[in-house]
């Protein structure tokens, strides 16, 4: 079975995940954005009991534009959000694509909320799902 590691940038929080992530996506939405600090955000998502995280952390939880609650955890030291969960998909941890730090990583299945996509930004590929 295939174990990833993502961590935070001072690497005192990390998120060890087994097995392939059920769910690899980006998001467009301007929370996600403002998140990333990026013009997207790309996550994949596990199985909870597939991931298992260690180090310290600050929770930082919202109610988005969906109505569904995410708790999002970072490293106090560096800032950085490594995991989060959702409770519109219970069960579920979401991890930052960009924590493991691959560029090999399976990329993105989902691409959404694209009515507020930057135009340069675009998901390419024939088998990725896109929808507003």
């Amino acid at each position: 079975m295939v174990e990833r590691i993502a961590t935070c940038r001072c690497e005192q929080l990390q998120a060890v995940c087994s097995g392939e992530p059920v769910r690899v996506s980006v998001c467009h939405c301007l929370d996600c954005q403002k998140r990333s600090g990026s013009a997207f955000a790309a996550q994949a998502r596990f199985p909870a009991e597939c991931v298992t995280v260690t180090g310290e952390t600050t929770i930082w939880s919202v109610v988005g534009e969906s109505g569904a609650r995410a708790d999002f955890r970072f490293c106090p030291c560096c800032g950085a959000t490594v995991v989060y969960a959702s409770t519109a998909m219970p069960g579920v941890i979401a991890v930052a694509v960009g924590a493991f730090a691959d560029p090999g990583f399976p990329p993105p299945a989902f691409s959404g909320y694209e009515e507020r996509r930057h135009p340069w930004a675009v998901i390419a590929g024939d088998t990725i799902e896109h929808f507003d």
